[in-house]
């Protein structure tokens, strides 16, 4: 998850300060999502091109169910820690009924606890209209989803206004599709990053990261700061990573050697490439980087100071994009800077696509005004809102962020924009089944020394075959 914006001067004490960082860094890893407050002048924006109907007073009307998943509040509330207010998702709905005078919005709200059992639930009764569906392959291959490129091509709807590759990253396949489809929308937009240290770049001399860096450019450097700081004489480390979703970041290792994670969407038709060549040298590249991490990297420790200026460590392999809320809370803007996952040389793709989509029920009573809620959601007001008011939960997925004064203020987000740009599509589609986890626990014991590569990834090449031919 992300973090908050610029309302943290009151936030004195170092203790709450602490206290707030260990917090966030836990939303970081919590979820496979990450943004909270900015510069609104509280005037209602009108909505992007491609968003809702024309003119206010036109359009579908009823009552609307939108089902949201997340920290969200009906009303503007105050975090008791922090003392941050954030407007409601109330704002979201008077904007659309303003649009939809005729319409009635209703949101069933929930927290990220068994999110997908509860909205399978909610699907297959028909209890909501929208549903916001980060497990959304599992639905429609169900059935349960409405497919949406005949509301796009009714509308001339343009998915262009969308970053790169977040309306594809959701593609889907339903029981009667050929290929995969378009079932959804994104409106919550997440990424992971390479995110250093500037400062500990300087006190070693090693000349800063590229802008897309190679895995070799990264241990190079890692390499070179690791041991004590010839400036301060504590004892640094080169680089971190999330020890407990090593594999994604096996996988994008294995994407920049020119490799992938397999073929198919399906089940049926899936073919996996976890024992390729490229994902045994990327396998033992990440464990050569272990030697340049602190003591407990693999459970996600040592690296606690990371973006604060205590910081020991030069490098993260693999950072959520709310590091930008936490550097601003804790005054290091100027000392960290991002760099981009790698890519396959070919497809100019790389790294595990996340964030969440808005989709239509299949039983949904109004899917019409549903349509409406998903274009709106693309909208600069709809987007704004998520961007200035729970910046903690989502980075915006529209191209025209990229031009909002409060995006160009925050150097980063140039690069995080880049990265949202460049994610896997669709997304890795293994991830929704056992092989993710087959693939996890045999990488873990690559790092543990268990296993060599070849036997670890030839072991989860055959487990995860077994688990396919199952299904």
């Amino acid at each position: 998850m992300f973090m908050f914006k610029g309302k943290f001067q009151a936030l004195r004490s170092p203790l709450m300060l602490l206290l707030l960082f260990s917090l966030l860094l836990s939303a970081c890893t919590g979820k496979e999502s990450s943004v909270s407050s900015s510069d609104s002048n509280g005037e209602a924006e009108t909505a992007a091109s491609g968003t809702a109907a024309g003119a206010a007073g036109e359009g579908p009307s009823g009552k609307l169910k939108v089902q949201m998943i997340g920290d969200f509040a009906i009303e503007e509330k105050t975090d008791a820690i922090t003392g941050i207010t954030s407007k409601g998702v109330n704002v979201l709905k008077e904007e659309f009924e303003r649009m939809y005078p005729g319409a009635e919005v209703e949101f069933v709200l929930m927290g990220w606890d068994n999110y997908n059992e509860k909205t399978q639930t909610m699907l297959q009764s028909g209890a909501a209209d929208v549903y916001q569906v980060p497990g959304l392959a599992t639905f429609v291959e169900q059935g349960l989803l409405e497919p949406l490129q005949t509301y796009i091509d009714k509308d001339s709807f343009d998915t262009s206004i969308y970053l790169n590759g977040q309306v594809d990253g959701w593609r889907a396949m339903g029981p009667e599709d050929q290929q995969p489809e378009i079932y959804s929308l994104p409106y919550i937009g997440d990424a992971r990053l390479i995110v250093y240290d500037k400062q500990l770049f300087d006190d070693w001399g090693v000349e800063y990261l590229s802008e897309k860096p190679s895995i070799e450019e990264v241990l190079e450097k890692a390499a070179k700061m690791t041991g004590k700081n010839p400036k301060t004489g504590e004892q640094n480390y080169g680089l971190t990573y999330n020890g407990t979703d090593a594999a994604d970041t096996v996988m994008n290792i294995s994407e920049s050697k020119g490799g992938q994670w397999g073929t198919g969407f399906l089940w049926k038709d899936m073919s996996l490439e976890f024992n390729s060549d490229t994902m045994i040298e990327a396998a033992e590249l990440l464990k050569e980087a272990n030697q340049y991490a602190p003591e407990g990297v693999l459970v996600n420790q040592g690296s606690e100071n990371f973006l604060t200026d205590k910081n020991n460590i030069a490098i993260h392999l693999r950072a959520a994009p709310g590091f930008i809320n936490i550097i601003e809370t804790f005054g290091t803007q100027d000392r960290y800077q991002a760099a981009l996952l790698f890519t396959n040389p070919e497809l100019g793709m790389g790294g595990m696509f996340a964030g969440s989509p808005f989709a239509i029920g299949q039983n949904s009573k109004n899917k019409d005004l549903a349509w409406e809620w998903l274009k709106f959601s693309s909208s600069e007001f709809f987007q704004k809102y998520m961007w200035e008011e729970q910046r903690s939960q989502s980075m915006p997925v529209i191209k025209a962020a990229a031009d909002w004064d409060s995006v160009k203020a925050l150097p980063q987000m140039d690069i995080i924009l880049k990265q949202m740009s460049q994610l896997w599509a669709p997304r890795y589609p293994y991830r929704s089944g056992q092989p993710r986890y087959i693939l996890s626990e045999n990488v873990q014991r690559i790092l543990l020394g268990e296993l060599t590569a070849e036997e670890a990834l030839q072991k989860a090449q055959s487990e995860s075959e077994s688990w396919l031919k199952s299904q």
